[in-house]
Parts: C-alpha cells; sequence; structure tokens
C-alpha cells in the first residue's frame, strides 16, 4: 500500500509540475510573442521528412491584420468569442445533436441502400480551445487530452485578453501545408499583407480553416464559394475583442 500510495503521489505531483509549466508559458505570452506551436513544430517534422519543408509565417501585430479577418473567423468558427469564458457548452451541445443526427441520417441511408455521403464530425470548439490544443498539446484525440484542453482554455481566458488570445491564434493558425498565420496566408493566397484583405478575401480564408489542406488543393469548390457567401453575410454582427 505504501508503495501504491508513493506512486500515486509522484503521479500527482507530475501532474501539477505540469500544469504549472503550461500556466507558467501562458502567463509569459501575455508579453511575449510565442515564436512556435506544438502543432507547428509537428508539422515542420512532417514536411522535412516528405523532403517537401516549405514554410511561410510571419507575425503580425493585432492592429496590423485586417479586420474584416478578424470578424470573419470570428462568425465562421467562434461566433460567441467575445462573451464566453473560453468553453461554449452550448455550442458543443449543439454539435453533438448535430453529428448525431447526421450520424442517423447516414444509417438510413445505408440502410436503404442509397449513397451515403461522408460524416462532417463537428466539434463545437471556441477559438480558445483551438488555440491551447495547438499551442501546448499533441494532435491525438482522447478523453485525456481533451480534458486537458478545457483546463487550458480555462487558463488562457483567465491570464490573457481576449484581443491577446485572438491576435496569437490568428498569428499560428494553419491556413495550408507549411502556411501559418494571417500575413502568410494573405500573400500566399491573394498577393498583398494581412491588412489588406478584402471583406470577401477574409471570409474565403475564414472558411478554409477546419480543412486548409485540403481547400488549398481545390481554391475553386463550389462549397468554398458558397460557406464563404454565408460568412460574409455574418460578418457584420461579428462583434470584436
Amino acid at each position: 500500500m505504501r508503495l501504491l500510495a508513493r506512486w500515486l503521489l509522484l503521479a500527482l505531483t507530475a501532474a501539477l509540475l505540469l500544469q504549472a509549466f503550461f500556466v507558467g508559458r501562458i502567463a509569459l505570452m501575455a508579453w511575449v510573442d510565442p515564436q512556435s506551436t506544438t502543432f507547428e513544430r509537428s508539422e515542420a517534422w512532417r514536411l522535412a521528412r516528405t523532403g517537401a519543408l516549405h514554410w511561410r509565417q510571419q507575425w503580425r501585430d493585432y492592429d496590423r491584420i485586417s479586420d474584416h479577418l478578424k470578424r470573419a473567423v470570428i462568425a465562421s468558427e467562434d461566433d460567441n468569442f467575445a462573451n464566453h469564458d473560453g468553453v461554449d457548452w452550448d455550442a458543443i451541445e449543439r454539435a453533438w445533436e448535430r453529428n448525431a443526427r447526421a450520424e442517423e441520417e447516414a444509417a438510413r441511408r445505408a440502410a436503404q441502400n442509397r449513397p451515403t455521403p461522408p460524416i462532417r464530425i463537428r466539434g463545437g470548439s471556441t477559438i480558445t480551445q483551438q488555440l491551447a490544443k495547438n499551442l501546448l498539446l499533441s494532435g491525438e484525440r482522447t478523453l485525456l487530452r481533451k480534458g486537458q484542453e478545457l483546463v487550458l482554455a480555462y487558463a488562457l481566458e483567465a491570464l490573457l485578453t481576449k484581443r491577446r488570445i485572438l491576435e496569437i491564434y490568428l498569428n499560428h493558425v494553419e491556413w495550408g501545408s507549411g502556411v501559418f498565420g494571417a500575413e502568410a496566408a494573405a500573400r500566399h493566397y491573394f498577393a498583398k499583407g494581412a491588412d489588406q484583405l478584402t471583406a470577401w478575401e477574409a471570409a474565403r480564408l475564414a472558411v478554409m480553416l477546419p480543412r486548409p489542406r485540403h481547400f488549398e488543393q481545390q481554391p475553386r469548390s463550389a462549397y468554398l464559394n458558397r460557406r464563404a457567401a454565408t460568412i460574409l453575410s455574418r460578418m457584420r454582427r461579428a462583434e470584436l475583442p
């Protein structure tokens, strides 16, 4: 029993030290721009192994990123960004309900021997949760990793302003293979700076976010155009921090 108690104490101590490490890194980000994220480093390693390492990224301060892009990303990814505390439980519940309906529809079509399109799984993650995952966590899909993501999302909201969270997110989110951040995306797709993006260009970039590498290969996708038009109509209601 004593040996078990010691192992449990060691595990608890290690978990607490890990949380302290994460919190310390997040607190530092209030003043220091993060140079890279866990996800970016894993992507750089993946590209290097394939012999196709090409990298585009350049930090741009919040005021040097188009408000159109900020509004488009909020409208597309997290329309309650300015008001939630890091996790939008209502959005998560709605995502679960949509996924359940999609699975039921797929099963019904399969039972009728009708073509079944791929199910698009929706996660309901906020911008803060996405940033927490990309900054500090691995890409594995486990309950433990998801729980850690929630803890870090609350830590980000407690230690950083909404403006700072959005600034870091826009500078590190993936927009294609080896394309990270608003400045790199604006130059890669539209040959202009992130501060010069039009509302339509911003909407198209925002729609790419769930599957950037897919849409990079299909820039003329009909879905991309339709969804961009929808996001464009919502942008005026998006609240900026």
